[in-house]
């Protein structure tokens, strides 16, 4: 007696997707410090927001923590993908700690540009997401008060300056596109003479990675992302997929999707945030065929080809 035949499910997936060059140098920076100086290597803060990423290597000999005391005397640490308080590394130091900073280079680029932009007198006004450890990182590269944190438009029609004719503005790397050009139009608007200190800080990742679902979200019943439900690009991409009027959800592993949502649906789009890794894909795809006889199409919106070089002495590790 024959199967009964499954009913045929269009799923289209979004290129790019998944790791990004700063998420791919961070755990290898992690890979190899453990490989150079044997288990454990301590990481301050998850090295990215992935759940499975860091399950992953801690199963490898790295212990995550929160703060630098947690780490005992005599053994290496790593500071996460999102960068840390100048503070930090300065403890390291006075406790004779090895450190590799595993800070995404966009991330420090943003350091660095809030330095000079402080050094040149400017006050900023930094776009960002309160309690992000990028944004926490970012404000620890200068002094108190040299920074204002603006979280949305109603904030940036809110905000009060001493010296409107000295601002600059920074963003976190992981923000909406949309939500950030709305913010700085109203910043625009109020403060005309407000320096953008090159071009937009939001990253190319997460930038290309939400034009790729804007691609296809229109076109598809429901959209999926993959990511850490603290993941503020992939809970970005779910945000983009609803402004095209699509119902989105944001899963973690294919566990958690729940087979009710796909009730109706002929043609689902899938993503995945810059910290999620591509076998988390295609374990949702083999979930699906299960059920389903899948179709797979990829839509490539654009080709990526970063690569961020290893810290000094990790290359030939």
């Amino acid at each position: 007696m024959n199967a009964p035949q499954k009913p045929v499910l269009e799923v289209r997936i979004a290129a790019p997707r998944g790791f990004c060059a700063g998420v791919d140098r961070a755990i290898r920076i992690v890979e190899l410090a453990i490989e150079k100086y044997g288990a454990p290597v301590y990481v301050r803060h998850e090295i990215v927001h992935n759940k499975f990423v860091v399950d992953t290597l801690k199963g490898k000999g790295a212990i995550f923590v929160e703060e630098l005391d947690q780490v005992p005397d005599g053994v290496p640490v790593v500071f996460s993908a999102h960068g840390v308080p100048k503070a930090v590394p300065a403890k390291a130091i006075e406790r004779g700690l090895e450190y590799l900073d595993a800070t995404c280079p966009l991330v420090s680029k943003v350091h660095r540009q809030a330095e000079r932009l402080v050094a040149a007198g400017r006050h900023i006004l930094f776009i960002g997401h309160v309690g992000h450890p990028e944004v926490i990182g970012t404000f620890g590269q200068v002094p108190e008060g040299a920074m204002t944190l603006i979280e949305t438009p109603a904030d940036a029609e809110a905000v009060s300056v001493a010296d409107p004719g000295n601002l600059a503005f920074l963003t976190q790397t992981t923000l909406s596109v949309d939500d950030t050009a709305a913010t700085l139009a109203v910043l625009k608007r109020r403060f005309p003479a407000i320096l953008a200190p090159g071009p937009n800080d939001i990253c190319y990742a997460t930038t290309n990675r939400q034009g790729a679902v804007k691609a296809i979200a229109s076109g598809v019943d429901l959209m999926l992302v993959i990511g850490g439900m603290n993941s503020s690009n992939s809970l970005r991409l779910v945000e983009v997929a609803e402004r095209q009027g699509t119902t989105a959800y944001l899963i973690p592993r294919a566990g958690d999707m729940d087979w009710e949502w796909l009730a109706g649906v002929g043609t689902l789009g899938i993503s995945a945030g810059a910290s999620a890794p591509e076998l988390l894909v295609r374990e949702l795809i083999d979930r699906l065929s299960e059920r389903y006889d899948v179709i797979e199409r990829e839509v490539e919106t654009i080709e990526e080809n970063v690569v961020f070089k290893l810290p000094r002495g990790l290359e030939a590790a």
